[in-house]
């Protein structure tokens, strides 16, 4: 019997969170991507929990004449990222896997965007 109240309470409770409703405006997790500053310097910046379907322009690099591009990105969000060689989601691009995928030092971007 105890058994029985176990398993409707179990069956319950994942019912229960099936039925809370998941963010779909953002992918979950942290993207890493490192730029040169004014200052010379390798900086590292990251996004948190960003926007999906939502082009993101890097605000460090985003003026192609004033900056070198960010460089060495980390997707370890739940969605794909999709890093562009220009603003705006423009140029060239490569995408990274959810939670693992990572580019080196070759690797350059301006802006993004999550799946």
């Amino acid at each position: 019997m105890r058994l029985r109240r176990a398993s409707i309470a179990a069956l319950g409770a994942f019912t229960l969170l099936l039925a809370v409703p998941q963010s779909a405006s953002a992918a979950v997790g942290e993207f890493q991507y490192s730029y040169v500053g004014l200052d010379g310097k390798t900086h590292i910046r990251i996004l948190l929990d960003p926007e999906s379907r939502e082009c993101i322009t890097l605000p460090e690099v985003a003026d192609p004449n004033a900056s070198q591009p960010a460089h060495s990105p980390r997707n370890r969000t739940t969605s794909t990222a999709t890093v562009f060689t220009e603003p705006d989601c423009e140029g060239d691009f490569f995408t990274l896997r959810p939670l693992v995928g990572r580019g080196g030092e070759l690797l350059k971007l301006r802006s993004v965007v999550f799946s």
